[in-house]
């Protein structure tokens, strides 16, 4: 049976599609869509076709792919906000949550810059916060001296404020450290806690091999002692930890006699020298959720795990045990989100800082032109729900665009510009509007015979052929050198170019960040290029931060300007 032409124009979108999300096309992801509409297709003939067609859309150039999923563009946004309503509003329950009787927290650890898989914890804890009618607690989680400072705390506390984010308190785990050494005390004198001695190899060793070790068995006496000395400064770091007291025999790993205070002489940026042990995470963050009234809290199902210490550790001490909801990470295909990785990226020089466009940290985010709203239904677009997913960058990218389209000033720019000398040009009145559907108002200029275009245009065009300078006039290709000659005529030109008056432009340059990691997580060294050119003069009237759209070519933001020249950032198509 022959394959229909509905048929393969469904193969054909779908394989663009998939060529956009994911850089190149799978025939399996392909055929797995137009199964359902194939109406007793062989499936020889539907796999035939299916990797023909695949083949010639893998051989297609950036920009001919981005042209052609032009036409199925709205329909495919239409179809992922049709899921993103079905399938996160029902999840955005929390079992056993009360109104009016609900209070939660985001717990940021300083010792890095906040990133985009921050961002759903972020927002869902605030939605549920309003829709509970509860409260949402600012937490630092600043037990590691080596690595907490103030830095880290001032750029939380920016990236919340940016995104808008309001809380009912702030506190500090630094500032419990001597209520934390009471409730350490306590799991000691009960035998649920003991000093360790083991250098790190042999507890991990014996950790894996579920091997009970000779510090185990000591006295609650003696290891309150030893846990005085460590208090002290007895001891130098590595050369005693304290470890609760689980079940060495767990299937669950983390049950294992897990490290629940460490010696830390770093000098604190809060504390100082006051404090040389330093709670874990396992320890500090269910007492503090406990002594502050925390009822639900929010998490990552990575943690899936410690679940069952911490609820131990609290049940233990006699506190309240707050109720835990877990969820799916936030995941964005071809990036990292890891502070290690991103601390030897910057000391390698790979990339320039934590808001280094081509990041998802948030400030990295903010200064490349996504807004806080976008991020939120971003980030919101699954709910709670348990499922792991690797987005492309492309699905936030079109929920800014969604924001950003009604309030950007629509101007023009050329990258890699040639200049154009047009006959019969001069001195004409061009008056353009700022946007074409909204009344920004208009910019104006008054023309002289030349003009800037950009290289790509260039290339494409041929002596003899009639091209259309973009709501300007059309004009004749004469000669085409390092300078293009040509005159203005009244026969339309069926080629449209876009332009800047050569008097009044700018010039300006635009960072396009791509991907920094390739598809098996290797680093990918062309994720950054510039792109010189020339914007027209209006462009100096924008203010650092702004947003515009430069007419076919995508939206940007002004990163700085630099004396007379120009530095934009490239947002998206």
């Amino acid at each position: 049976m022959p394959v229909s032409g509905e048929l393969k124009e469904a193969i054909r979108k779908y394989a663009i599609k998939n060529a956009i999300d994911f850089g190149t096309a799978d025939p399996g992801s392909v055929i797995g869509k137009v199964i359902p509409i194939a109406k007793g297709t062989p499936i020889s003939d539907i796999k035939t076709e299916v990797q023909g067609i695949v083949a010639a859309v893998n051989g297609m150039k950036k920009e001919a792919l981005e042209n052609a999923y032009e036409p199925f563009k709205i329909e495919f946004e239409k179809k992922a906000e049709e899921v993103a309503a079905k399938t996160a509003k029902p999840k955005m329950v929390l079992d056993g949550a009360v109104v009016g009787n609900f209070a939660t927290r985001w717990p940021p650890e300083p010792s890095g810059y906040q990133h985009l898989g921050h961002a759903k914890p972020m927002f869902l804890e605030d939605e549920f916060r309003r829709l509970y009618n509860g409260k949402m607690f600012l937490y630092f989680d600043d037990t590691n001296p080596e690595k907490a400072s103030q830095e880290f705390v001032d750029a939380d506390r920016a990236d919340l404020k940016w995104l808008g984010i309001e809380f009912d308190a702030e506190y500090y785990a630094s500032d419990n450290i001597d209520k934390i050494y009471e409730y350490a005390r306590q799991l000691i004198r009960a035998g649920n806690a003991y000093v360790c001695k083991c250098d790190q190899e042999t507890a991990k060793e014996k950790r894996r091999s579920m091997e009970e070790c000779e510090h185990r068995s000591a006295t609650p006496e003696d290891n309150l002692s030893e846990f005085e000395k460590m208090v002290g400064g007895k001891y130098d770091e590595s050369a005693a930890v304290l470890r609760f007291k689980g079940d060495m025999k767990s299937q669950n790993t983390v049950m294992r006699d897990p490290t629940i205070a460490r010696i830390k002489k770093d000098k604190h940026y809060r504390q100082g020298t006051k404090y040389s042990v330093w709670p874990t995470y396992d320890l500090a963050a269910p007492i503090m959720d406990s002594m502050k009234g925390v009822t639900d809290v929010l998490r990552s199902k990575e943690y899936e795990l410690r679940d069952e210490l911490n609820k131990k550790i609290l049940g233990l001490l006699g506190l309240r045990v707050p109720r835990i909801h877990e969820f799916a990470r936030l995941n964005v295909k071809g990036n990292t989100t890891h502070k290690r990785e991103i601390r030897k990226l910057i000391s390698d020089g790979v990339i320039n800082g934590w808001d280094d466009p081509r990041l998802m940290t948030l400030i990295a985010i903010k200064r490349r032109g996504i807004l806080p709203q976008a991020i939120r239904e971003f980030a919101l677009r699954f709910g709670m729900s348990k499922t792991d997913s690797v987005l492309p960058l492309d699905a936030l990218l079109a929920e800014n665009r969604k924001i950003i389209d009604p309030i950007a000033s629509h101007l023009f720019f050329v990258g890699k510009p040639i200049k154009l000398v047009v006959k019969g040009a001069e001195n004409m009145d061009v008056k353009l509007r700022l946007h074409p559907e909204k009344d920004f108002g208009f910019r104006e200029y008054k023309t002289t015979t030349e003009f800037y275009i950009s290289g790509d245009d260039a290339a494409g065009i041929k002596v003899g052929s009639i091209v259309r300078l973009k709501d300007l006039i059309d004009v004749e290709i004469k000669s085409k050198n390092e300078i293009i000659e040509a005159t203005k005529v009244n026969t339309p030109g069926s080629n449209i170019i876009q332009w800047v008056p050569a008097k009044d432009s700018v010039k300006s340059s635009v960072l396009i960040a791509g991907n920094l990691m390739d598809d098996d997580g290797n680093l990918n060294e062309d994720s950054l290029s510039v792109l010189e050119g020339y914007a027209e003069a209006y462009s100096a009237k924008l203010k650092e931060h702004d947003i515009v759209q430069f007419e076919r070519f995508g939206y940007c933001i002004l990163d700085k300007k630099d004396g007379p020249s120009l530095q934009f950032i490239f947002i998206s198509k």
